[in-house]
């Protein structure tokens, strides 16, 4: 089963934290992750500006264990579908359509994809 994990669950993962244990099976597992080029811009730039060039870079490196994949026409198309549909912001409707596309497992903290087919969705905890 392919896997991929949106941009909350790789920031907490690379973050160190609360919940970043929770992705490390799925994102380790790099025979079976797909990472939507969406994620890694996501990724990328709030690594940048909270900790620098060198740890966004480290991180990309990371996900670019698992099957990068592009944003094409057809998945571009599908996504806008899918954000008309469910009322997502754009990101979101590319990494769910991605997800379908293929047949991957979507792991996320976002409420966004809470209770749709093939989202893993695990909430964050309130910080009391």
């Amino acid at each position: 089963m392919n896997n991929i994990v949106d941009s909350s669950g790789w920031l907490e993962y690379f973050g160190k934290g609360v919940h970043g244990k929770r992705f490390s099976p799925v994102i380790q597992e790099s025979a079976n992750l797909v990472v939507p080029t969406i994620t890694i811009y996501e990724v990328f730039k709030r690594i940048l500006q909270q900790r620098g060039e060198d740890a966004a870079l480290s991180a990309i490196g990371w996900m670019a264990m698992g099957r990068v994949v592009a944003l094409s026409q057809e998945l571009a198309l599908e996504a806008a579908t899918l954000s008309l549909e469910l009322g997502l912001p754009m990101a979101d409707s590319i990494i769910l359509a991605t997800a379908y596309a293929n047949q991957a497992v979507l792991w996320t903290q976002d409420e966004h994809f809470k209770g749709l087919p093939g989202v893993e969705y695990l909430p964050r905890e309130n910080k009391e």
